[in-house]
């Protein structure tokens, strides 16, 4: 058969697309959308820094991105919920990435604005050391000990912590670590160093360190320059200076549970930032800090450091504690213990509310949210329980602890782990004897004693409250018990329902016994177990349990830890 010219021109095209789309795929650089998207996915080669701790006119976020954005294989991207300001004159390449929702625009997703496999994150006044972000990720993918790896901004190094985060308690916990070496230990065991010996840790390490260094570095020059002057290149003494440096480095870090406030740039693996509940809130160090804590992660201090901007202060005191305030309201930190034993409260004071609403079905918001009662509000339940056994023994008034309030005095000397009042019973006849019951049931009113506690008759029946202030209604009630007649049994005309509600043989209270109790000997039944045992059954102090387990049980909460 003949092939005619338009035939032959046909089959010339047909059969040069089928080599095209052959050599297509069998091109080194080719690759399929499927494998491109989850190279997308898994990040690319290089950094991504972003600038996020930066506050008031006196911002270097320029001059900090110049000096990043010129390293190679670096992005740079300024976190912000608005613009800094005064305007930044930002070097091309950098962008300025929203963190503040609008009504017109999608929500915030910043991790997609990320597409490499790691990011820095760096606080203002920051400057770029050559090969530095390049050895912090290098020593993030030699380690598995750690999922961040920090240097330290300017010549003062961060100080290493331990961290522990009690989410149920509202608590965080800081210990210094045992000092700076080259160990990969455990730090947890030694949170009683005191600052002494740390402080004296510290300084003979780093005198050591120094020593080593300059004793090392003059043994390495020496050798290098018997053994190889005029048989290497300048570019290969660079190299071989980079390497043994990237080597000793790799070995000398810290693995520390949190840093101080010092400033630091922070490196970690992008899809670890953002598996993070609140991973560019600020301060960033503080947040990143508590955060990783909490899901036990470790950070690798290294002892290099970036050179600061001269220019530079730290956050004015009170923005930078505002700040702080924020962030621990934010993540439901109540209390934080410091190193030195210290304690730093935030919340419950005379003049703010109680940071919980109405108690229903005897169960408080915090305990259906897997929490204990905050700290704070333990503390006040304390001085507010202090002061009227105080107020009631000083006036003759026979009293006991009555309820939870004695489980909790018998099992370990204090109020229950997540109890919301403190119960005490009292003869009813001795109203008279003191005189802020005596004026509350003579007038009805409210009242305010001189230690700013309240006074007043409950709303929901026959007995009193004691507020730990006229605004935050933490409260002791006090229940008035009386003889019933014809019959040794005590009663009061008010039952709510509860299971520990019922009268009970006055042979418990005559004559009264003591437990220790909030930091007091307090006044109690006789025989507390007996007492606690009528009144919620046999076991009740060795098997706690919350007050209304139909809505939520103590077993939920436990986990690993056991109620102390």
């Amino acid at each position: 058969m003949r092939i005619t010219p338009c035939q032959a021109a046909l089959a010339a095209a047909i059969t040069l697309n089928l080599l095209l789309l052959l050599f297509s795929h069998l091109l080194p650089g080719a690759s399929p959308p499927c494998r491109r998207s989850r190279r997308v996915a898994d990040g690319v080669p290089g950094v991504t820094v972003i600038l996020r701790d930066f506050d008031g006119p006196e911002h270097d976020v320029a001059a900090t991105a110049r000096s990043f954005a010129a390293l190679p294989g670096v992005t740079v991207l300024v976190a912000s919920e608005t613009p800094p300001y005064p305007p930044a004159p930002l070097p091309a390449g950098v962008a300025v990435l929203s963190l503040r929702p609008e009504l017109h625009r999608p929500p915030p997703r910043p991790e997609l604005a990320v597409r490499t496999r790691h990011v820095a994150l760096v606080p203002d006044g920051a400057r770029a050391a050559p090969g530095l972000l390049r050895r912090m990720r290098d020593a993030l993918e030699a380690t598995t000990d750690a999922k961040v790896v920090a240097a330290a901004v300017g010549r003062r190094r961060p100080r290493c912590l331990e961290v522990e985060v009690d989410v149920k308690a509202w608590t965080v916990r800081y210990s210094y670590a045992d000092g700076r070496s080259d160990r990969r230990s455990d730090h947890h065991g030694d949170h009683h160093d005191n600052h002494h010996n740390n402080h004296h840790n510290d300084h003979h390490n780093d005198h050591h360190d120094n020593h080593h260094d300059d004793h090392h570095d003059d043994h390495h020059d020496n050798h290098h320059n018997d053994h190889h002057d005029g048989h290497h290149d300048n570019h290969h003494d660079n190299h071989h200076d980079d390497h043994h440096n990237d080597h000793h480095n790799d070995h000398r870090g810290d693995l520390c549970g949190a840093l101080d406030e010092t400033p630091a740039v922070l490196l970690l693996r992008t899809r670890d930032l953002f598996s993070l509940p609140f991973p560019l809130t600020v301060p960033v160090s503080t947040s990143l800090s508590l955060q990783a804590a909490a899901r036990g992660w470790r950070l690798l201090l290294l002892p290099s450091s970036f050179p600061p901007s001269p220019r530079v202060s730290p956050p004015r005191a009170g923005v930078a504690e505002s700040r702080r305030r924020a962030l621990l309201q934010r993540f439901g930190i109540k209390l934080e213990v410091l190193p030195d034993g210290s304690r730093r409260w935030h919340g419950c004071g005379k003049d703010t509310a109680r940071c919980f609403g109405t108690v229903r079905a005897q169960s408080p918001e915090y305990l259906l949210a897997g929490r204990w009662t905050p700290p704070c509000c333990l503390r006040a339940l304390r001085l507010t329980a202090r002061h009227v056994l105080a107020q009631l023994e000083a006036s003759g008034v026979r009293h006991w602890l009555e309820g939870g309030s004695l489980l909790g005095a018998v099992r370990h000397g204090d109020i229950v782990p997540w109890d919301y009042d403190v119960d005490v019973g009292f003869y009813r006849e001795d109203v008279p004897k003191c005189r802020w019951l005596a004026a509350v049931a003579a007038t009805g009113r409210p009242l305010e004693d001189p230690d700013g506690f309240f006074w007043e008759k409950a709303v929901e029946g026959e007995f009193y409250r004691v507020h730990f202030s006229r605004t935050n209604r933490l409260h002791v009630d006090l229940w008035p018990f009386y003889v019933r007649p014809g019959a040794a049994v005590m009663t009061k005309d008010t039952w709510l329902g509860h299971r520990q509600d019922v009268e009970f043989p006055e042979r418990f209270v005559v004559p009264l016994g003591t437990v220790p109790f909030v930091g007091v000997m307090a006044k109690a039944p006789n025989d507390p177990r007996a007492f606690l045992e009528f009144k919620f059954g046999p076991g009740a102090i060795e098997n706690p349990e919350y007050p209304n387990p139909e809505v939520r049980r103590l077993a939920q909460d436990l986990g690993n830890k056991t109620v102390r």
